[in-house]
């Protein structure tokens, strides 16, 4: 019924009810005119709901979209199911992770073994001319002071000899340590030791899937407490080009390109999925895009949101925070041509390789002093390895690098070019503008790569006696060594993976 059709009916029926109830008398007037009141009212609201029901199937007020939307919105970093090459879920990793490891990690880097990193963050870009430098404050690195960093790191070992067990096993403490050694040195020159140490240098550089600059002239070191990653505002050409090079030209690749957008895949899945790709060059892409994952969720979750504080002072440290938008922008589906799930799947890809390198390196690591100097700190964090390492190696589904690189001289060719490749990585973090994304860039992409080292060098590998019932006898070859650098980043770049995992949770449940 139309609405002018409804108001004349009324009135003409008002007219008649007034006829009606002159004669009446005044209670029955009452009751009728409430009653004429009452039946109005419910034509008018029947009408409305009618109204209603017909804008929510069509007209301008439909919201099924929006719901629709909504849906999407939450749906899409809630990841199920097995994560690609490897056997098990995400939701495995998530409770490990989120209830295991990531409060074990959160308090083992905060020592002072793991928070000072040495890096060389002066170094030209080698691909090309650099001149976008981030003149952002908040891209500015805090350099550590001489006093704030422990004895041990500076090179004070004196009291490194406590350590040692020849050391606690001596009889007579004056006697010399070095009196068969030392008599052997002196007929040695200092430029046959540089040498030796340059062939040695030499031969475990074979094994580095990545540059380690800490030991070149310029090398400071940073605390990282101090220099957290978060978002500082660099953007733009200059932090693309970086991306673009690394995947458009270190990845393992045989697609067309076609980008939309800023945020669109390098790399479409449907390309990794159909297109036949080996292994080894999926293993490659996945850990790539799993850091680049992992990164982009910290920005999002430490977010320059404005550098003035509530009474419009500017704040020094500026002000950070989560960002939903940033977040969804990056990894939603209608922003970056249906991947962003996958990218996230990919973060639980690198977690597990890496994690799987720290099983690996288990042994070798509860060796490690972990020294700094600090004998009371020093023992809290060995203690605090031995017991993460022990979480670490009781993961139920730990990623197999066995199935890798295992065909013969072609193997061998594609480990040496998966490592160039890497390596040319590396060598792209000394081209980023902004030096606390470079700071973060270096460390992560080295920890990844000793990662790599100790998964695919084979000194880690177990060596297993001739009768088959699977004896670990100690490896012929001379052990890897991993130099204290490699041993930061690592625990460092699988804390900013783990980490990540974290966040993405926080993340979920914001968008509930």
């Amino acid at each position: 019924m139309n609405t002018p059709v409804l108001i004349i009916l009324q009135s003409s029926r008002g007219v008649a009810t007034s006829a009606r109830t002159m004669s009446m008398a005044p209670w029955r007037r009452l009751l009728v005119g409430q009653l004429a009141r009452w039946e109005f009212q419910w034509v008018v609201i029947s009408f409305l709901v009618l109204l209603s029901l017909a804008n929510r199937s069509s007209g301008y007020f439909y919201s099924g979209g929006d719901e629709e939307s909504n849906n999407d919105r939450f749906c899409f970093c809630q990841l199920q199911g097995t994560i690609d090459d490897c056997s098990c879920n995400v939701d495995t990793v998530d409770y490990y992770n989120n209830v295991k490891i990531y409060p074990r990690l959160k308090s083992l880097l905060v020592k002072d073994f793991f928070r000072y990193y040495k890096v060389h963050l002066n170094k030209d870009c080698p691909f090309w001319v650099d001149d976008s430098k981030c003149a952002m404050r908040f891209c500015h690195v805090e350099h550590c002071e001489e006093k704030d960093i422990p004895p041990g790191l500076k090179g004070d070992t004196g009291s490194y000899h406590k350590y040692i067990k020849e050391v606690q096993t001596l009889t007579n403490c004056n006697e010399d340590l070095d009196v068969e050694l030392g008599y052997l040195n002196t007929s040695i020159s200092d430029k046959a030791h540089k040498e030796f140490q340059r062939w040695a240098d030499y031969d475990e550089a074979q094994d580095n899937f990545c540059i380690l600059d800490d030991h070149e002239p310029g090398a400071e070191y940073v605390d990282l407490l101090l220099n957290p990653e978060r978002y500082t505002g660099y953007r733009g050409e200059s932090a693309r080009r970086i991306w673009s090079s690394i995947y458009l030209e270190n990845c393992f690749q045989a697609h067309s390109i076609k980008k939309k957008n800023a945020f669109s895949a390098m790399i479409p899945y449907q390309d990794m999925a159909h297109n036949e790709v080996c292994l080894e060059h999926r293993v490659f892409y996945r850990m790539i895009s799993g850091l680049h994952s992992s990164i982009n969720i910290h920005l999002c979750a430490n977010y320059l949101l404005s550098e003035k504080s509530s009474l419009g002072f500017v704040a020094p440290s500026g002000v950070w925070g989560p960002n939903m938008e940033e977040f969804e922008r990056r990894f939603s589906p209608h922003m970056t041509d249906n991947e962003g799930s996958h990218w996230l799947r990919n973060l639980y890809f690198a977690y597990l390789v890496e994690m799987r390198a720290l099983a690996k390196a288990a042994p070798y690591l509860r060796n490690e002093e972990y020294f700094t100097g600090l004998e009371k700190d020093d023992r809290e964090v060995k203690t605090a390895v031995k017991d993460l390492l022990t979480v670490i190696e009781g993961f139920p589904s730990h990623f197999n690098e066995t199935a890798m690189f295992s065909g013969g001289t072609s193997a061998i060719k594609l480990k040496h070019e998966f490592r160039e490749k890497f390596m040319n990585i590396s060598k792209i973090m000394d081209c980023v503008g902004c030096d606390k994304c470079r700071l973060w860039g270096k460390l992560q992409v080295q920890g990844m790569g000793t990662a790599l080292k100790i998964l695919f060098s084979g000194k880690f590998d177990d060596k297993v006696d001739s009768s088959g019932l699977g004896t670990k006898l100690k490896p012929q070859s001379p052990p890897l060594r991993l130099k204290r650098g490699e041993i930061v980043a690592l625990f460092n770049a699988f804390g900013r993976l783990s980490t990540s995992i974290h966040e993405l949770e926080e993340f979920r449940q914001r968008m509930r």
